[in-house]
């Protein structure tokens, strides 16, 4: 058996002059071969430095240039500032808009579990105090809870009772008036300096007529009867009173429960931020009511003044609407201009108008800034703008809500990026 050639035998890695084994003769032959370890022979023999049979290790693939490739930083860096901010700043904004554009398509599909949980809050909110101060004076939580819904199902029964009975009583003297007003129109457009057609006013005048009596026993069996929103509109008020209960008998309970999962960290900001979320709606309630109820007394008084009939569903329906700012009571009062104008001609109609005007202006600089402005500060360029988007996603509803929402959010936000005192 003949050992390797001098050209396969390799040379004594540490120069002993002791000739390696044979497992380290072929892992070396391997080595060389890959081109992992530079072969002794090469470069026409000469041994490399540090020996007579040293090797050089050089990596892989060494004897191929290869191409060097730019990194991710380098790339980013060809990118400017700016569009990278804009780029990062639109995918989240997409991203936060579909998350929310979903919610609201889900709070639609429950709205008759969602509607009666925003009015029990608001209710709960408006009740709370009258709550809190009977606690005071010594009565349970359940019966505290009890006098005060009990207190509020009294009234809106008792408003929504005398609004049925009205509009049942007055309506046909409501009919017979606005045939009257129709008629005097009629004779005054036909006069100078109008002159016009007495032939299509009478024609118009007579359709008018014509759609009031056919839709009369429609208004009347929606009052009495309410029709096909009836159970729909009971079970939301029941819900509503339901929800309501709850919350002002277990409302601090509910909160902690609801927040026990957080971390104590979150826990504590998030406390921070339901506390004051909780006390500007309950404030805004408060003054809203308060500025609600100086516009039913007051065009309330005038509509009684100028005999407009109808009296008691107009004097709610500006109470209600007042509770939309800036835009509720203008579309309540434009009501009440029709109703008088209708039934009672346009000078009295000219002087709810002025009355109206003056109310406006009396909530524009004063009970705004007094009553509201001190407690939840708004500006009117947001209440308008909160205004809008609430009536663009969810109509009335959405505008009814969206200021006390942006109250919310607006004293909220704050305490969620305060951090909780150490220790």
């Amino acid at each position: 058996m003949t050992g390797p050639s001098a050209e396969d035998r390799p040379a004594d890695p540490a120069g002993t002059g002791k000739e390696p084994s044979a497992g380290v003769r072929a892992g070396l032959r391997r080595l060389w071969r890959t081109g992992a370890v530079a072969s002794p022979a090469a470069d026409g023999g000469d041994a490399p430095p540090g020996g007579a049979g040293a090797t050089a290790i050089s990596p892989p693939g060494a004897a191929e240039a290869q191409p060097r490739k730019p990194d991710q930083p380098e790339l980013l860096a060809q990118v400017p500032r700016l569009l990278q901010l804009a780029a990062a700043w639109s995918w989240r904004l997409l991203l936060t808009g579909l998350v929310i554009y979903l919610a609201f398509r889900f709070a639609v599909y429950l709205r008759l579990v969602v509607i009666p949980v925003i009015a029990a809050m608001l209710l709960t909110a408006l009740l709370q105090p009258v709550a809190s101060r009977l606690r005071q004076r010594g009565f349970p939580p359940v019966l505290a809870t009890w006098c005060v819904l009990l207190i509020a199902l009294v009234v809106i029964a008792g408003a929504m009772t005398l609004i049925v009975n009205q509009i049942a009583d007055q309506y046909q003297t409501l009919f017979n008036e606005v045939q009257r007003t129709i008629g005097h129109l009629e004779h005054s457009l036909a006069r100078a300096p109008f002159h016009l057609n007495p032939a299509r006013l009478q024609a118009l005048s007579k359709s008018m007529l014509k759609y009031i009596s056919q839709h009369k026993s429609v208004v009347a069996g929606t009052v009495l009867t309410g029709g096909k929103y009836l159970t729909e509109f009971l079970a939301d008020v029941i819900l509503t009173l339901f929800i309501a209960f709850f919350l002002l008998k277990d409302g601090a309970q509910i909160w902690a429960w609801l927040i026990h999962p957080m971390s104590s960290r979150s826990q504590w900001r998030a406390d921070q931020a339901g506390n004051q979320a909780w006390r500007a709606l309950v404030y805004y309630m408060r003054g809203a009511t308060v500025v609600a109820a100086i516009h039913a007394v007051l065009l309330g008084l005038a509509l009684w003044l100028l005999g407009v009939p109808l009296l008691v569903p107009l004097v709610v329906l500006i109470f209600l609407a007042a509770y939309v700012p800036l835009v509720g009571i203008l579309v309540a009062g434009g009501l009440a201009v029709l109703v008088a104008l209708a039934t009672k001609g346009w000078v009295a109609a000219v002087i709810l108008l002025g009355v109206l005007v003056v109310e406006n202006q009396i909530e524009d600089h004063l009970l705004q800034p007094l009553v509201i402005g001190r407690i939840i500060k708004l500006h009117p360029l947001a209440i308008i703008l909160a205004l809008a988007v609430g009536g663009i996603i969810a109509g009335i509803a959405g505008a009814i809500i969206a200021v006390p929402v942006a109250a919310v959010i607006t004293y909220a936000w704050p305490a969620l990026r305060e951090d909780p005192p150490d220790g």
